[in-house]
């Protein structure tokens, strides 16, 4: 007879449960971590792109929400109007949750079938999803 991955030793034909094979649960989780891992080092070096008023501010931010670049147009910017910097601040923030709203999306394709009903997944609120949530 043969082991099934069948973590709590069903018998295929019906005859009732043969025992609890632990060693094929624990290789079971072993794989999903090495899967979870991968993804999110993939996470990590995939970078996405928040921009708002046509381009004027664009914020590079990787699949773990970490803003890791930005880019302002010179157009954005006119040194001798106070208000106008102001408006600068909010464009970057902007592009910034622009960046990191498309982040999550990417983590949770990415992560969501490994998750499964996890949930919470580097958040500290169960079902926050991945990654630390921002208080925007």
């Amino acid at each position: 007879m043969t082991q099934s991955q069948d973590p709590f030793g069903q018998d295929p034909t019906g005859g009732g449960m043969g025992g609890f094979d632990m060693n094929t649960l624990l290789q079971q989780a072993q794989q999903m971590q090495e899967q979870m891992m991968v993804a999110q080092q993939e996470l990590a070096d995939t970078l996405v792109e928040g921009t708002v008023a046509g381009g004027a501010v664009t914020a590079s931010v990787n699949g773990t929400g970490e803003l890791v670049g930005l880019s302002i147009s010179p157009a954005a910017v006119d040194l001798a109007d106070a208000d106008a910097l102001t408006d600068l601040a909010d464009l970057v923030l902007a592009a910034y949750r622009d960046g990191r709203a498309r982040s999550e999306a990417l983590a949770a394709e990415k992560l969501g079938p490994l998750a499964g009903g996890l949930g919470g997944l580097g958040g500290d609120t169960p079902g926050a999803g991945p990654g630390p949530q921002l208080g925007f």
